[in-house]
């Protein structure tokens, strides 16, 4: 069957897809006729992608209004001290990692994206580029592998980059160590900062511990998956898809002031008692930030 025929007999089904989408709370902007021709031209292969694999097109008609409900309603995203963000040049967001599965930094990019009108290019560790449709989805979305040099390259192109200096340890702590940060490697997102002379903004998230309480870490089925941890929550894997689904906690975002870093000396880079200091500066200023949140908040959930 010709592939014009084939991507016609799709349309319906198509438009009655982006119809569901809609009834869900999917904020999809464009008209159900422009969102089925965006779909039919990604069947065709007519789009453009960046060296990183970047496709902001489908990010911005796609993954972000998908992300809407979530931010919106689900988890009620308050954001504070948005002035801190840059409308232009380069910036590197140095945040928080929580919540047993990576919500946070699609989270984190749909608020910016929403606020700012600009897209976050999110460094993500190696089990994302080893795991199916995973891997795909990240570098369409802006992600890219968490080295010195793809984050060199991408602040020398104005862009804004995130890190997540905790990593795996952050993201899978314990629910009794909720908001007590873990150590911040070795500060290599400081050094391509310190080099690219960007300014670093830290970014505080409430809120994303209480979405999957992790209880326990089934390390021998772990090793046998081949992954950081295997979660066990209260909800999961005791039911199924279903313990799968976030709990709907109140989220707070908070950017704080930019730390500046082309007034640090020539060579400052490359000094390690200098990259120390300034990671561990924005390492302090982000805990201090999550107690004085969690002080301020009531509930949770609420």
């Amino acid at each position: 069957m010709p592939f014009e025929q084939v991507r016609g007999l799709a349309e319906d089904p198509l438009r009655t897809l982006v119809g569901a989408a809609r009834s869900l709370g999917v904020d999809w902007q464009a008209s159900t006729d422009e969102v089925v021709a965006f779909i039919r031209s990604r069947l065709g292969g007519d789009y453009a992608i960046d060296d990183f694999g970047f496709d902001p097109e489908f990010t911005t008609k796609i993954f972000l209004p998908v992300l809407r409900p979530l931010v919106k309603s689900w988890f009620r995203v308050e954001v504070r001290g948005v002035e801190n963000l840059p409308t232009g040049g380069s910036a590197m967001l140095v945040s928080n990692h929580a919540g047993t599965m990576p919500l946070d930094g699609m989270i984190l990019h749909a608020v910016v994206h929403e606020e700012i009108g600009r897209h976050v290019r999110m460094l993500g560790a190696d089990l994302i580029f080893k795991t199916p449709y995973s891997h795909d989805l990240a570098r369409k979305t802006g992600t890219t592998l968490a080295c010195q040099e793809d984050a060199e390259r991408l602040l020398s192109s104005d862009q804004l980059v995130a890190v997540f200096p905790e990593g795996f340890k952050g993201l899978g702590k314990p629910y009794a160590d909720r908001y007590k940060l873990q150590r911040f490697g070795r500060g290599g997102f400081v050094s391509a900062a310190i080099r690219a002379q960007v300014p670093i903004i830290p970014v505080s998230i409430v809120g994303s511990e209480e979405i999957y309480p992790l209880i326990a870490k089934a390390p021998a089925l772990a090793r046998a998956l081949g992954v950081p941890y295997f979660p066990v929550t209260p909800l999961f894997p005791w039911f199924g898809v279903l313990g799968m689904i976030p709990l709907p906690s109140k989220w707070i975002i908070q950017f704080g002031e930019a730390s500046t870093t082309d007034e640090l000396p020539p060579g400052a880079a490359d000094d390690p008692m200098v990259v120390f200091n300034v990671t561990d500066q924005v390492r302090e200023t982000i805990q201090h930030t999550l107690y004085a949140l969690l002080a301020q908040r009531r509930s949770a959930f609420f």
